[in-house]
């Protein structure tokens, strides 16, 4: 009889288990369930399609449960898992359409359940209030622009997905607010390198109020403002963006160990400990290579590499995630943000002694027309050198100089060794003395 592989959860880190196992045992009989109705679309391109950069949601499906089907993967979309039985090894299964329920058995079993957003605030049920999480958080939010047609918008929170809707509802002509609690916004950079984002929003008609702790959304059914620090500003629309939790609920009850972080815990194999139950993506806690400890941080890339992983191991392989740098970037308006590594804020809060270098530069040679001013922030540890972290924001090149670092994080690198990297030059390209060298002298300075 065939082994059976059940899947929870079908978009990054379930589908590549899936398709990795099945590819590696072609016997294998691999079942995949997925509560919302589309399966392997990426959640990163949602606020390109509600600004119509992106015309087609289709266009963010990778493949179909059709297409799935072909290669051995039999993808059951609005279906949910709402109970676990690891005695047994079997699960219980909701079919959301029709209201029906099942059992189903496995002999192995990813759980790759995810995030989900956080939205505490009383009021949030409210009609005009939404998450971003899924493609039918982005046809809702779509369709309420188009009917409404909002003046006023209030997005609660300055993180990443803050910043992508602002722009985005920014081009859907809605005068934007955003209201975050924190002295400064996306929390994931220093705050000097906030500072570059927020006046990025300002010169964009964007409102950005820090130290806002909202208290309520408010409205009669619809909603028409939201209330923070005593004071309320209206919205016809109002997204949160306060941020994401692993969605651990299901696995937990079923003695599935968590963390400390509140994520499911694996080892590198991305083995649970409970005999023939694997996790991986934005539901699982992950090793940080700088500081060697736990780290919760749910990017779709990571969650791809991990569910790899985990099919790989189930196909009969023996594969091992290495780890995470936190490696990730964004353009908010005509600035682009990227972080790898520490902040100096967080390699301090982890007991590091570590110093920062700044620079502020351009992109191409001086003389090169089209140049963009790029600031590039190292952090390093004192006393060893040793390479921690890079922050970067500017009008472009920033992608580009932010994965040198994050190769070079990987590979344990010194500060004195990126001053001395071979980096390309080329005056449409970088000045021959490119920011990531001067940044690295300047951290080198500061040590």
């Amino acid at each position: 009889m065939a082994r059976r592989l059940v899947v929870v959860g079908g978009v990054a880190a379930g589908l590549s288990a899936a398709g990795r196992a099945r590819r590696l045992q072609r016997d294998l009989e691999v079942t995949v369930f997925e509560r919302t109705g589309f399966c392997s679309y990426t959640a990163c391109g949602l606020p390109y399609y509600i600004s119509h950069v992106i015309g087609d949601h289709a266009d963010l499906v990778m493949r179909t449960p059709q297409e799935l089907a072909r290669e051995g993967v039999d993808v059951r979309v609005r279906h949910e898992v709402s109970e676990i039985d690891t005695a047994n090894r079997r699960i219980r299964v909701s079919d959301l359409e029709s209201g029906s329920e099942s059992t189903v058995g496995y002999d192995e079993l990813v759980i790759a359940t995810g995030a989900s957003p956080i939205a505490p605030v009383p009021g949030t049920g409210r009609d005009g209030s939404f998450t971003v999480r899924t493609i039918e958080d982005a046809l809702a939010i779509d369709a309420w622009i188009a009917s409404r047609r909002p003046r006023r918008g209030v997005i609660v929170g300055g993180g990443y997905i803050g910043l992508e809707m602002a722009e985005a509802l920014g081009a859907r002509g809605i005068a934007t607010t955003i209201l975050e609690r924190e002295a400064d916004i996306l929390p994931l950079v220093d705050p000097d390198v906030a500072a570059e984002v927020v006046a990025e929003l300002r010169r964009h008609g964007v409102e950005v109020v820090t130290g806002a702790a909202v208290e309520e959304v408010e409205g009669d059914g619809r909603v028409t403002a939201v209330r923070a620090g005593g004071q309320a500003w209206a919205a016809e629309i109002v997204i949160m963006g306060i941020g994401v939790r692993p969605d651990v609920a299901v696995p937990r009850a079923a003695g599935i160990p968590i963390g400390p972080l509140g994520a499911i815990s694996v080892d590198p194999r991305m083995r649970t400990g409970v005999d023939g139950v694997w996790a991986a993506g934005d539901c699982v806690q992950t090793r940080h290579l700088l500081h060697d400890g736990p780290a919760y941080i749910p990017l779709g890339t990571t969650a791809n590499k991990q569910g790899r992983i985990a099919g790989a191991n189930i196909g009969g392989l023996h594969e091992e995630f290495g780890g995470v740098v936190g490696t990730s970037v964004l353009k908010v308006c005509d600035l682009e943000v990227g972080r790898t590594g520490l902040t100096l804020r967080q390699a301090q809060a982890a007991g590091l002694d570590a110093a920062a270098g700044t620079v502020e530069h351009k992109s191409r040679a001086a003389y090169y027309p089209g140049g963009r001013p790029i600031t590039v922030k190292i952090v390093a540890e004192r006393g060893t050198g040793r390479l921690l972290g890079a922050q970067l924001a500017g009008g472009e090149g920033v992608a580009k100089r932010l994965d040198v670092i994050a190769a070079a994080l990987h590979g344990a690198a010194t500060v004195d060794d990126v001053a001395g990297f071979d980096l390309s030059y080329a005056p449409p390209f970088a000045p021959v003395w490119d920011p990531l060298l001067l940044a690295a002298r300047q951290a080198e300075k500061a040590l």
